[in-house]
């Protein structure tokens, strides 16, 4: 497999890097923390124009019709910077859930819009269980006339404030088996019953706790089939857990990078930091993991694209991308010594992201556990 990028994949990451270098510096990602929103008007309008919010939407709904490996390439650079906002919640959650369980008319309505960067959208799943999983899902939709009525508890729902639609995975079926019987709901995010409680977060993203009581959500507003959206939501999070990873290569690769020039500035003793063997070691360690994680991402992101089974790399990618992303991040605080614990300075915004993505779309443990439940124990052990 050649996983040389095409002038276009060049002009996309070129055009990515300079745009963000110059419009998401860390003292805007600081300020947009503090922000209730947490982005700007003007950079969303900015990056639709540029046709990023329409990179994977097919071009008949006014989209580029693009791949998850070039939507990887986008989000590396977003990773770099850190950039705040509901590109992730808007474009990857809910762009690849429609792609992957909308109808034609609900394509049509909500893709062309989201194209453009008209609309924002985002994914309810977890609860209590934390869990990013249907299991432990105890959120009900019940159907009334033309209707479902639906009454549970949300958390950890990224962006859904001042967005226009969030799908909601909720139980329609009673069953013994837990991950039967789910059903994905487009839901207006101004519907009456809906009460939202923003959280604090170590990294100043914006996620929110949702209340929905007794919330009316047309039938048509279905995602895919009744009763049957288990398997539909696995192919949304395949996609999604690999574009989370792809953020985390960019942070990786940008840590190293800030650290370098750190070391090289930083003198003790009259010596460069950097000219010293265990700091040599810390980069040459970083470099390592910093690309093994990119590998990771894009051999994953093209077996997806390409339709082959991804489900143990996946697992695979996002477990090592966990702890590497995470190992990086507190060596380059440890480069920095104090003050990269300082708000003043960009390291700890890494390492505040590398701990809030460790356990966004799934734990370490979690995915470890899936590695190996995809493969029989005797091929763990074989060639």
């Amino acid at each position: 497999m050649d996983f040389s990028y095409s002038e276009i994949q060049k002009m996309l990451l070129s055009s990515a890097r300079d745009f963000l270098k110059a419009n998401c510096s860390g003292k805007y990602v600081r300020r947009m923390a503090e922000d209730q929103k947490g982005y700007t008007s003007d950079l969303w309008d900015q990056m639709a124009d540029m046709g990023w919010m329409g990179l994977i939407v097919p071009e008949k709904y006014g989209g580029a019709g693009c791949g998850l490996l070039d939507l990887v390439i986008l989000l590396e650079e977003m990773g770099r910077v850190c950039l705040p906002g509901p590109f992730f919640s808007t474009v990857v959650l809910g762009g690849f859930s429609m792609l992957e369980a909308g109808s034609e008319d609900q394509k049509s309505q909500v893709l062309s819009k989201l194209a453009q960067g008209k609309l924002l959208l985002t994914l309810a799943l977890t609860e209590a269980s934390a869990l990013d999983s249907v299991v432990g899902i105890k959120t009900q939709a019940y159907q009334k006339g033309k209707e479902f009525i639906i009454n549970g508890n949300k958390l950890f729902v990224p962006d859904v404030y001042g967005s226009d639609y969030f799908i909601c995975v909720a139980k329609t079926k009673e069953s013994r088996i837990p991950d039967d019987g789910i059903t994905l709901f487009l839901v207006d995010s101004n519907s009456p019953g809906l009460n939202y409680t923003q959280l604090k977060t170590i990294a100043g993203d914006k996620q929110y706790e949702i209340n929905l009581t007794e919330v009316k959500v047309p039938e048509q507003n279905i995602l895919g089939k009744l009763h049957e959206g288990t398997l539909v939501l696995q192919k949304i999070l395949e996609k999604a857990t690999v574009a989370r990873c792809s953020e985390m290569a960019g942070g990786a690769r940008q840590i190293l990078e800030l650290s370098l020039n750190y070391a090289k500035e930083r003198k003790t003793f009259g010596h460069p930091i950097g000219s010293y063997q265990t700091l040599q070691h810390y980069f040459a360690n970083m470099l390592v993991k910093s690309d093994g994680i990119a590998l990771m991402v894009y051999n994953t992101a093209w077996r997806l694209d390409e339709g082959l089974p991804a489900a143990r790399e996946v697992a695979m990618t996002k477990a090592l991308a966990n702890e590497f992303f995470r190992e990086i991040a507190a060596l380059c605080i440890q480069i920095h010594g104090a003050i990269g614990f300082t708000e003043d300075y960009d390291a700890q915004l890494y390492f505040k992201r590398a701990k809030a993505w460790e356990i966004s779309l799934g734990s370490t443990d979690f995915h470890l556990d899936r590695v190996y439940s995809f493969r029989k124990p005797e091929y763990l052990y074989s060639q």
